[in-house]
């Protein structure tokens, strides 16, 4: 089980890379090095997520990338509210780019209906913009 949630002001994966590299020379993040995403609700299916999930991330119109779901712990907002934080792996692993329409909060995903990772272990990436035509033509 995964989970999949728009990435609103990221257009691409290296643009994601790089807003979480200024935030941590800011002095911004846990020193563990896990990324925390803050959501609004706490997934009830956690036990299939935690350690064997990942977070897909949607940018302009496609999922593009994943993140192994580490962890998820309830927290508390700025004004009381109960929220979650994801506790996410650092690595932005590319997926072949999937169309996506735009939707609010987060959604469950299944495993049959997640893309695969774009390179497998040993194979070189090919650029975005080629990866996408790849997977428009049904050759990825």
């Amino acid at each position: 089980m995964h989970i999949i949630k728009l990435c609103v002001g990221i257009s691409s994966v290296e643009e994601l890379a790089e807003w979480r590299a200024q935030r941590r020379a800011q002095g911004l993040g846990r020193s563990d090095g896990l990324i925390v995403h803050r959501t609004r609700m706490m997934p009830k299916r956690a036990d299939d997520i935690i350690g064997k999930g990942s977070l897909y991330w949607v940018m302009s119109g496609a999922v593009r990338c994943r993140q192994l779901i580490v962890g998820l712990e309830a927290a508390t907002d700025a004004e009381g509210r109960k929220c979650c934080n994801m506790l996410l792996d650092p690595e932005l692993i590319r997926t072949v780019p999937y169309p996506r329409r735009p939707f609010q909060g987060w959604r469950y995903l299944e495993s049959k209906d997640a893309p695969p990772d774009l390179a497998r272990a040993g194979e070189e990436e090919p650029p975005e913009g080629m990866a996408e035509e790849l997977a428009q033509l049904g050759l990825l």
